[in-house]
């Protein structure tokens, strides 16, 4: 009588982290590189660097050579902007799904069911050390516990997604990141999850993990204190006006916690709608010239071009986003240079 696996029916035994990070390793440059990113980004989000933070990229990344294309712009637009915005570039390759879908290039590289994981943790690897090459600081979703140990000495930000935000696993997962970790806020809206995990993840814990070496392990982390919430919107509005953003505030000071907000422009913030990314990007900026220091950084969905497609096996269109639509690189220049003149008053 069979008492194990009775729904399982094979296991893949994966390379180690050592093992593709020995293959793929990060050189010396990219490693000082992205040290001082997280660095700068430390200052950001504990409120000591007046810049803003701004996130920006596609909403999941299924084509690398359209994502370089998008670097490539992004790394020289940063060069422009820098003294007022450190730009970081979204590269989410796992998508959480509310039922089933594509789940992001790593599990699906190929985007045809064939799950070629290994593969995808390689050309996952691959990009990321071509786009830090570029000069540009990179952020990430984390949602398997398993991939950090792969791909997050790469990585100069990482988020915990709505879906995920309120999961022990997670915040067990972001207090031993070696980056500022941006929690949002839970699906309906609510705040008080994002504020408990801040508080679970800036303190120690212990739990199962895997080591460098693959093997399975108990990992003691020290804690990271470098968290903040996103406001995202939920299922019963938005929440990215002045008293949203000063009942945030509140409720960080009550619990003791660096006052420092993140504000998406897309998901329920936008309406789900990406045109109405600039709206909400208008009322940031307009809270930020009113005097706002809370701020400290957005995050846009912005791709080659405008909008999304489906994934119905047949051509996919250039630099068009598979999941979430995204707005182009035209109007996202334009956005961030709107941005960059704006917030002068701030320094």
């Amino acid at each position: 009588m069979q008492l194990e696996n009775v729904n399982v029916e094979q296991h893949e035994v994966l390379t180690t982290p050592e093992n593709l990070k020995a293959k793929l390793p990060a050189p010396e440059g990219v490693r000082e590189f992205i040290t001082s990113a997280r660095a700068t980004i430390e200052q950001i989000v504990t409120l000591r660097d007046q810049r803003l933070l701004v996130v920006v990229g596609p909403c999941s990344i299924h084509d690398p050579d359209a994502a370089l294309e998008y670097a490539d712009r992004l790394a020289s637009l940063s060069n422009q902007v820098d003294d007022r915005l450190l730009l970081v570039m979204r590269a989410y390759f796992e998508k959480p799904r509310s039922t089933v879908g594509w789940k992001g290039l790593i599990n699906d590289p190929y985007l045809n069911d064939s799950f070629k994981v290994a593969e995808g943790l390689e050309i996952a690897r691959k990009l990321l050390l071509d786009i830090s090459e570029r000069g540009l600081p990179i952020a990430t979703e984390a949602l398997d516990p398993i991939t950090p140990q792969y791909l997050q000495d790469l990585i100069s930000w990482s988020a915990i997604g709505a879906r995920t935000t309120e999961s022990q696993t997670h915040r067990e997962m972001a207090s031993g990141l070696s980056c500022a970790v941006g929690f949002k806020n839970g699906t309906d809206g609510s705040l008080g999850v994002a504020l408990n995990a801040l508080q679970s993840a800036t303190s120690p814990h212990s739990f199962l993990g895997i080591s460098p070496s693959g093997q399975v392990s108990v990992i003691h982390t020290r804690g990271n204190p470098h968290t903040h919430v996103v406001l995202r919107g939920g299922s019963n509005g938005p929440n990215y006006a002045a008293e949203h953003v000063t009942a945030a505030e509140q409720a960080l000071q009550e619990i003791e916690h660096t006052p420092s907000i993140m504000i998406d422009l897309s998901h329920a913030n936008s309406g789900k709608d990406h045109r109405n990314q600039t709206v909400v990007l208008d009322a940031v900026i307009q809270q930020i010239r009113n005097g706002n220091h809370s701020i400290t950084g957005l995050m846009i969905e912005s791709n080659l071009q405008a909008g999304s497609q489906k994934l119905n096996g047949h051509d996919l269109e250039y630099g068009v986003s598979v999941t979430d639509a995204c707005v182009g690189w035209e109007e996202t220049e334009e956005m961030l240079r709107h941005l960059h003149r704006e917030i002068a008053v701030r320094f």
